[in-house]
């Protein structure tokens, strides 16, 4: 790719991202789930999960994710910080596609833990990334720290092992609500000790497509050196935000079926 198509090819995202990075996304994306809280620990909790069963389709996920926050009384962070056992046992009835109820109970216990011990998903990841400095790194701690020894077999495969090249989609776009300071509001911005810099592309099937019909990405596996890859090239517009393209692909391949 010469200059003068990276320079089109940075000029083209730009003005998608901006016309995707709207208010009016929240409408039609999971996003629209933590943002009907207001304290920090409930949005953290209520993205995190939220984005735990992003998969398939929008309007499906936005009903599930409504489904699994009502077993949690709508007041996630007081679920998670008092549940019981047999409070946290009512998870066993939902069920998502692959996420089962077995799944659901395990999410919330291994939660339960994190902010009863470890002082919570913030500090969890805040503290992993100051230690490790990466975010590649920083999934592999978290993983380890969520997953205890007696975790459901079956139920490992619902948190990315990046250590195993997954491309980790759902927690980089958890990282991405978190860490962003987006100034048309739509991720939320409120963990500081990480850089937005640092993020890396929730990558799935529409921005990889979209990515490498560009010409922005030339592994064909979704994996994490594809992952790699196409952050890379994405800092290159903008070293201090690459992942906001994540907008611009997204839309590209969702609205527009680039």
């Amino acid at each position: 790719m010469n200059s003068d198509e990276t320079a089109y090819i940075a000029e083209f995202l730009e003005e998608k991202y901006h016309q995707y990075n709207t208010k009016a996304f929240i409408d039609s994306d999971p996003i629209q789930i933590p943002h009907q809280y207001n304290r920090t620990q409930d949005i953290e909790i209520a993205a995190f999960l939220t984005a735990a069963i992003s998969w398939g389709r929008r309007s499906q996920i936005i009903k599930k994710a409504e489904e699994f926050l009502a077993f949690l009384d709508h007041q996630p962070y007081d679920f998670v910080k008092e549940a019981s056992h047999d409070d946290i046992k009512r998870m066993r009835r939902f069920l998502y596609r692959t996420f089962q109820g077995v799944d659901a109970e395990y999410f919330i216990s291994a939660l339960q833990n994190i902010y009863q011990n470890h002082g919570g998903l913030r500090r969890v990841f805040e503290d992993g990334f100051r230690h490790k400095k990466s975010i590649f790194e920083v999934l592999i701690h978290f993983r380890m720290l969520f997953f205890s020894p007696d975790a459901p077999e079956r139920t490992l495969k619902h948190i990315a092992d990046v250590a195993k090249g997954a491309s980790a989609k759902r927690l980089n776009l958890f990282l991405r609500w978190m860490v962003r300071a987006d100034p048309s509001g739509i991720d939320f911005g409120i963990w500081k000790g990480i850089p937005a810099s640092s993020l890396m592309i929730p990558l799935d099937i529409h921005t990889g497509t979209v990515a490498r019909k560009l010409g922005l990405l030339t592994r064909k596996q979704n994996d994490w050196n594809a992952v790699e890859e196409l952050t890379s090239r994405l800092r290159a517009f903008d070293s201090k935000d690459p992942v906001k393209y994540d907008y611009a692909l997204f839309g590209l391949g969702i609205f527009e079926d680039f």
